[in-house]
Parts: structure tokens; C-alpha cells; sequence
């Protein structure tokens, strides 16, 4: 058998057993999902007319269209602060220990956790999708073409978060610790423009909600199934997906092979 083979054999175990371990301890994922769920049922109903009369629309249907890819990308960091928390009990309970002493492909530990997380993710945004779809939201007349490019912006996005929080596990004491180290991920689209536009904030927020990785993605996934103008934010967030995904590699890599506290 080729190393190939047995790297694709080692990563299809260690993906096995992560969506196991899922499935058997739900609680983390569920608890994770409902934040976006419930967001997006609080905005609605008890902000709903409010909000679409700040954003120029006719009714609450309209804030909904609105505020749907924010949430589905604010899904995505909710449900990879559940990986921080898995690599970090992985990392302090002795299971990558055992893991060292055996003839496995090393990287097939992390590949395992980032392929079950995507995954997770892109499950917890098709739930989260029914939700939205069940309360009245609507895409307007987005093609084929578009549905499949704004899937796989979300898969891209899913795996350069899933990265980053696979270092931020790795540099964690404690799960605890995995989990306030990750929060930022579900902060980061409240100062976005997930809620309200750009040109509502105050003029020295601004730059801060602009400039940074869930913005681009946002407007980029507004343009692609609600037919809004996306301009430079499509290679804004493909640039800020890669960027992420390839530090969080290298990053997670370099942690993960020098770690003090496994045995070589």
C-alpha cells in the first residue's frame, strides 16, 4: 500500500472517529446551533419592522432576506468553537499520546477533526437555512450558477475558521480555555455588517466592521442570492478564506509537532 493510501486510510479513520464522537455527544453542537437560531428568531419578530425600516425596506420580510448570510456565516464560527474545545480535550486527555506511539499518518489527526468540523458546519448551516426559509426567507432569483458558488464560499469559509480553531485548540490548557480563545469567532459578524449596513455606523467603526474577514463574505453571499451589488468583496473574501486557512495550517501544524507536552 502506497503512503498516499495510507494517509487517505489513516484521515478517513480519524474523520470516523470525530463524527462518532459527535454523534454521541450532541449537546456541544446543539448548544452552539442555537445561538444563530435564536438571533435570527429574536431580530426578526421583536426587531423585525423596526430594523427593515432602518435598512430602507417595506417589512419584515425584508430585514429577513437581509440578515440570513450573516447568520449562516455567524453559524459557521459557532459551530467551530466546538473543534477548539475537541482538539484541546484530545491534546490534554492522552488520547495523541497513544496516538504518537502508533504507525499512523501524523497530520491525519488534525485532517480528521477539520474534514468532520466542515462538515458540522455546513450541516448546521442547512438547518439553520430551514429556519430562515421557514420564517419567510426568500432568494431572489439567484441561478444555479450562483446557489453553487455560495455553497462552496461557505465551505471555503468553514475550512479556513475550522483551521484557526484547530491552532486556537492546540495552544489551549484546557477545553474551558479552547472555548474563550475561539469566541471570537461568533463575535466577530455582531461588528460586521450581518445587522445593520456600513453606512449606519459611526465613521470611526466603520473601518472595523469593513475590514474584516466576515464582512467581504457577507456582502459576497447577499450578492450571490439576493442579487445585491458584491463589487470587490467576492475577492475580498476568497483572499481573506485563504489567508485564514493557510495560516491556521501552518500554525496548527507547527503546535501540533513540537508540542512540549507529548512524548516525541
Amino acid at each position: 500500500m502506497s503512503s498516499l493510501s495510507l494517509a487517505v486510510r489513516d484521515c478517513s479513520t480519524m474523520l470516523r472517529r470525530n463524527l462518532l464522537h459527535a454523534r454521541r455527544y450532541p449537546s456541544l453542537t446543539l448548544n452552539l446551533l442555537l445561538t444563530p437560531i435564536m438571533l435570527l428568531l429574536l431580530f426578526v419578530y421583536i426587531f423585525g419592522d423596526t430594523m427593515s425600516a432602518g435598512i430602507g425596506g417595506g417589512d419584515r420580510s425584508d430585514y429577513v432576506a437581509y440578515i440570513v448570510p450573516g447568520l449562516l456565516l455567524m453559524t459557521i464560527g459557532s459551530t467551530t468553537i466546538g473543534t477548539a474545545v475537541s482538539v484541546s480535550n484530545d491534546m490534554t486527555e492522552g488520547i495523541i499520546a497513544r496516538f504518537r506511539t502508533m504507525a499512523i499518518h501524523r497530520p491525519s489527526v488534525l485532517v480528521g477533526h477539520v474534514i468532520g468540523s466542515v462538515l458540522q458546519a455546513v450541516t448546521s448551516v442547512v438547518l439553520v437555512g430551514a429556519v430562515a426559509v421557514a420564517i419567510g426567507f426568500r432568494s431572489t432569483g439567484a441561478t444555479a450558477l450562483e446557489w453553487l458558488a455560495a455553497l462552496g464560499l461557505l465551505v471555503l469559509f468553514a475550512l479556513a475558521l475550522t483551521w484557526i480553531a484547530v491552532g486556537m485548540g492546540l495552544i489551549s490548557p484546557n477545553a474551558e480555555a479552547a472555548g474563550n480563545n475561539a469566541m471570537p469567532l461568533i463575535l466577530l459578524p455582531l461588528l460586521s455588517s450581518a445587522f445593520v449596513p456600513l453606512d449606519s455606523m459611526p465613521g470611526w467603526f466603520r473601518p472595523i466592521a469593513e475590514y474584516q474577514p466576515f464582512t467581504p463574505a457577507i456582502e459576497t453571499l447577499r450578492g450571490l442570492l439576493l442579487g445585491t451589488r458584491i463589487g470587490d468583496n467576492g475577492w475580498l473574501a476568497v483572499a481573506w478564506c485563504l489567508g485564514l486557512a493557510v495560516l491556521g495550517y501552518f500554525w496548527s501544524a507547527s503546535k501540533f509537532a513540537g508540542d512540549p507536552k507529548q512524548p516525541s
